[in-house]
């Protein structure tokens, strides 16, 4: 019989990319609720409108870059670190070309409710992964390592600068924001629990805290997920600022 760390790897890496893929989704059904969208997002949907390239393909594109930031910060990528950058864009891209506009408002108040939810789901599969820190995560626990800034206010300053970038450019801002914000950390709590998976790399479980954000909110992870071993949340989540939100994909 195979060690039990080995036994735990087959779930893992379903958690991970389940939840990246489920991640992206979730960004995409809030897109077509068109009633704001987190802070990251609303960063690239106005990139997205100044480009002509859609939205999944800024976020890889600024997740990469972002990831390049880290090498002064002398952070390590994981796994999930390279498959948070890909496939979180990728599933977005996909899924908007699945689903149609939804025109009426009385479609676009569930379908928000429904992609927030989703997006706590996803956040508890992929951080309970432990397979590394999104590259936004990983921007911001680095630079609370390298500045000794706090974690709290490393995201929220972060957080604060793409969400007023993406309103200058055009993006959307709103009700969905704040839904978003408030909502995110005490679900992605929720489903951390959940999908925790016992004895898996670290002795205590994942912290959801919480901030807004369509990518972070995770603790200095150092493992696994996107998000690290152990998560530093100031929620998917992921992965984004403030006081009560999970480290979400980012």
């Amino acid at each position: 019989m195979p060690p039990e760390p080995a036994r735990r790897l087959p779930r893992r890496l379903l958690q991970l990319y389940g939840g990246l893929v489920l991640y992206g989704a979730s960004a995409a059904l809030m897109v077509r609720a068109d009633l704001g969208l987190d802070p990251w997002d609303v960063f690239h949907q106005g990139l997205a409108e100044h480009t002509g390239l859609s939205i999944g393909a800024i976020s890889i594109l600024v997740g990469a870059a972002v990831l390049l930031l880290w090498i002064p910060l002398r952070q390590r990528p994981g796994l999930g670190t390279v498959s948070n950058v890909v496939l979180v864009g990728a599933s977005m891209d996909a899924t908007l070309a699945l689903l149609p506009t939804v025109p009426a408002l009385a479609a676009r108040v569930p379908l928000l409710a429904l992609s927030v939810v989703l997006s706590g789901v996803a956040t508890g599969l992929y951080i309970s992964a432990r397979f590394g820190p999104g590259p936004r995560d990983g921007l911001m626990t680095g630079l609370h390592r390298r500045t000794g800034v706090s974690i709290r206010l490393a995201r929220t300053g972060l957080e604060v600068a793409v969400l007023a970038a993406g309103f200058l450019l055009g993006g959307s801002v709103g009700v969905g924001t704040v839904v978003y914000a408030l909502s995110i950390g005490p679900l992605s709590q929720v489903f951390l629990r959940v999908f925790a998976i016992p004895g898996a790399d670290a002795a205590r479980p994942p912290v959801a805290r919480g901030g807004p954000g369509g990518h972070g909110g995770q603790a200095p992870h150092d493992g696994p997920g996107g998000h690290g071993e152990q998560a530093t949340h100031d929620g998917p989540g992921a992965e984004r600022a403030g006081a009560g939100q999970a480290i979400l994909p980012g």
